[in-house]
């Protein structure tokens, strides 16, 4: 009986069902092997003697290999429910979170992606809200979406769902990242929002088809809204807010911090107030998050107009084998020509220059 073709992007969909393997055991394979066919047929084993799991979790592996033809099952029925999945071996994957420490290895998404090419800022803040946060975060997502920025938030209670809000007021799209399946509105009470973003934004999660609500899937998320914004706004937070964790991811992935100023009696504007004094941008208009992406985006602009003309020949050459979709070094070598080991010295020369990124071992996609 002949075997059944899969394709990476297969493979990969049932190395992510696997229970006990997330993000970061992924990417240790993926950069280990370079290949998600190639790990499919690895012992459990001989990834336990590479130390590259631990002995529950190569059972674990080796017991999950009975469901490889379930798991692809599901993958192709994604499009029946409205769902894509978007991984790291797509052109459609996002750009920004390429640039991001553990990056997602798929996303599954109803709707659309955030618009590439165009500016987009988080509004995030406590879930419970005060209706003088509920105001600004609606007016924010508003009037920030109608000037041409992309809102991204979690689409939980409170300022989350504002923000969104005041994007979808505008006729604008908006962008939910979830702790739990994209199958799954949480909380219940925002399902008209959920709805209303199908067909003007999207939502995605990192999370299983029909995974639940849990408190761990929370800070991982976290991470993935402020990657793929270009800024973020906290609009109200105490000082423990879980807000403070997509802070603190947007700061180690050089992003620009945001907030709002409260009374120094409220608790809710605590968290704000210390970030401002930490040195956040202090917003009292639209206009100061504005004048933020026209500044940003005239220095990206002279970037742009500089970048390849610099380049030597080769480099020039070697970056027009790349796209946005990441590449592996043979399949580089081969289009260029080139040796694999003058392609390795060109492309670190590229990635040194901003030009390239790496999102796995051997694994190259242009920037620009």
């Amino acid at each position: 009986m002949m075997e059944r073709e899969y394709t990476e992007q297969e493979y990969l969909y049932w190395l992510c069902q696997i229970p006990s393997f997330g993000t970061v055991k992924i990417h240790r394979l993926w950069e280990h092997y370079g290949s998600f066919h190639d790990i499919y047929y690895i012992e459990g084993k001989e990834l336990e003697e590479n130390k590259l799991v631990s002995a529950r979790d190569a059972g674990c592996f080796d017991s999950c290999k009975t469901k490889l033809e379930s798991a692809v099952e599901e993958y192709r029925g994604l499009a029946s429910q409205g769902i894509r999945f978007v991984s790291v071996l797509d052109e459609e994957y996002p750009r920004r979170l390429t640039y991001i420490s553990n990056n997602p290895m798929g996303l599954y998404v109803k709707g659309s992606l955030p618009d590439e090419e165009r500016p987009t800022l988080a509004i995030i803040g406590a879930r419970g809200c005060s209706n003088y946060g509920r105001q600004v975060a609606e007016y924010m997502g508003a009037a920030l979406s109608k000037n041409g920025i992309q809102i991204v938030s979690g689409l939980a209670a409170g300022i989350d769902g504002y923000g969104h809000r005041g994007a979808i007021r505008e006729g604008q799209p908006t962008y939910g990242v979830l702790g739990c399946g994209v199958n799954i509105c949480y909380p219940r009470e925002n399902y008209p929002l959920y709805e209303s973003m199908m067909t003007c934004g999207g939502v995605l999660s990192e999370c299983r088809l029909s995974e639940a609500p849990a408190p761990k899937n929370f800070p991982m998320r976290n991470r993935i809204i402020s990657g793929l914004s270009d800024a973020v706004l906290v609009v109200e937070a105490r000082e423990k807010s879980g807000s403070l964790i997509t802070v603190e991811y947007a700061l180690e992935q050089g992003k620009e911090v945001f907030a709002i100023p409260g009374p120094i009696t409220e608790g809710l504007s605590r968290g704000c107030n210390r970030l401002i004094k930490a040195g956040a941008g202090l917003v009292s208009t639209p206009e100061d998050i504005l004048d933020f992406f026209d500044v940003r985006n005239r220095k990206m602009l002279t970037v742009h107009e500089k970048s390849t003309k610099s380049l030597a020949k080769n480099e020039k050459m070697l970056y027009s084998c790349l796209d946005l979709k990441p590449k592996f070094i043979e399949e580089i070598a081969a289009m260029s020509g080139l040796s694999i080991g003058a392609c390795a010295a060109i492309l670190l020369e590229l990635e040194l220059e901003g030009f390239v990124v790496q999102p796995a071992s051997h694994y190259y996609a242009r920037v620009i």
